[in-house]
């Protein structure tokens, strides 16, 4: 980053807005889909989000260098003082800002949490991380889940669902994700576009797997792309836009087709479904909160469906047979989108795999009975583990007689994974996603 110190005071309100803001995530007790930069000047937000979402990044490198640097840890009620300190080393160790201004003005915030005897603390502990820094990374990174980033369990899952690309997945996480657009094409072609991209001073290339898909060299704000308030483009990877190439074949000579997005929000999605066929979609989602995203996702675009809120797992009252074609992009850990929310290496937990399994059977079960027969189904998380993925649908497939397996093997993108495809995370290209595509026979 070529971030700047901000002016005098500015610099020290941002630090500790950035420590109280990271203070629940470290606690375990927040997500960063929470962050508010409100509060924080708008030249600065950029870099208060820089800072919240690269100590959550780099974590355990982090917290293994603070506890080589106190004397003694924090007590509790000072918890923030220790997430100030994390801040402080993680401009030091990824940030271009001068270290003066990184370390005078992240030992000045302590004063703003009302905490001014730690000024010394923390001006004593980031001076010697800029004097002993090689050393003393080398020390805590002969732990490999400190080298690597990621927490101990996470690391052992990683390991044991992909000997040969554990430590590839590894790094392609701690790596921000680029910025892939989705172009709408009932509006406008990714040629045409791209070349208004170029006018507009940014550089793009074509997706290698998604048709509708572009990424830009260099990410913006959504402000500044071209068409963005008219509905012309949207954000989204590219793994998450092969859920319409899969769709496809049931629905492109169907106009009218009865289709529901289930776990539907933030909708981006939906939204590709509608820009792509001509289908009557039902949105469904159990977060009232979410779903007001889609709305306004859908209303940006000039599209059109039905919302429903709705516990997509219980669906009591809902008649069976009623969907031509059915998405449940089910929730999951996460685990193959751990860039774009790195917070997921400190709030998952090992034991949560096995519930959101749970969940996911849950819902093929009761999805599945609202599928007409001759109808399709895409299944899709956003996870590289098997528990959620290829044996989730051998299980389904195993209890589930009217149910046989469609999912494409001449295509170019993911590799084989059971009945279905998995793409790993790549470093600069698409997330890591999981997708089965099962029809429901007729007889």
């Amino acid at each position: 980053m070529n971030d700047a110190p901000t002016p005098q005071g500015s610099g020290q309100q941002l630090r500790a807005a950035a420590a109280r803001a990271l203070l629940p995530v470290i606690d375990a007790k927040g997500s960063l889909a929470a962050l508010d930069d409100g509060g924080v000047a708008p030249r600065d937000r950029a870099l208060f989000r820089a800072l919240c979402y690269g100590v959550c990044r780099a974590l355990p490198r982090l917290e293994a260098l603070a506890e080589e640097l106190l004397r003694s840890p924090f007590k509790a009620r000072d918890r923030d003082v220790q997430a100030l300190l994390l801040v402080g080393i993680y401009q030091l160790l990824y940030l271009r800002i001068p270290a003066h201004a990184a370390v005078g003005e992240t030992a000045g915030a302590a004063r703003l949490l009302g905490k001014a005897w730690a000024t010394r603390v923390l001006n004593g502990c980031l001076r010697r991380l800029q004097r002993e820094q090689s050393a003393l990374q080398a020390k805590v990174d002969r732990d490999p889940c400190v080298a690597l980033l990621h927490p101990a369990w996470l690391l052992k899952a990683l390991r044991q669902a992909w000997p040969d690309d554990w430590r590839e997945i590894a790094i392609a996480n701690n790596t921000p994700g680029p910025m892939t657009l989705r172009i709408n094409r009932r509006r406008v072609s990714r040629e045409v576009y791209r070349e208004r991209l170029l006018e507009s001073g940014l550089e793009s290339r074509p997706c290698e797997f998604a048709p509708d898909g572009l990424t830009l060299a260099t990410p913006c704000d959504v402000k500044a792309l071209p068409g963005f308030a008219d509905g012309d483009v949207s954000v989204q990877d590219e793994a998450a836009q092969l859920a319409v190439e899969l769709l496809g074949p049931a629905l492109a000579p169907r106009p009218g087709a009865r289709v529901l997005d289930a776990c539907c929000a933030p909708g981006g999605k939906t939204a590709h479904l509608l820009e792509a066929f001509d289908i009557d979609l039902t949105a469904l989602d159990n977060d009232a909160q979410r779903l007001t995203r889609v709305t306004d996702t859908l209303d940006r675009l000039g599209l059109t469906a039905r919302i429903e809120h709705a516990d997509a797992s219980q669906l009591e009252g809902w008649e069976t047979d009623c969907f031509d074609a059915i998405l449940l992009d089910a929730p999951c850990s996460g685990s193959g989108v751990i860039r774009r929310h790195p917070d997921i290496k400190r709030l998952r937990r090992a034991e949560d795999i096995a519930a959101l399994a749970t969940l996911q059977g849950r819902l093929l079960d009761r999805l599945w009975q609202t599928l007409t027969p001759g109808g399709t189904l895409v299944y899709a998380t956003c996870s590289v583990f098997p528990e959620e993925n290829a044996e989730q649908i051998k299980a389904f497939l195993a209890r589930t007689a009217d149910a046989r397996v469609t999912t494409p093997d001449k295509v170019a993108w993911g590799r084989p994974a059971g009945d279905g495809r998995q793409l790993l995370p790549r470093e600069a290209g698409h997330d890591g996603f999981f997708y089965a595509r099962l029809e429901k026979s007729r007889s």
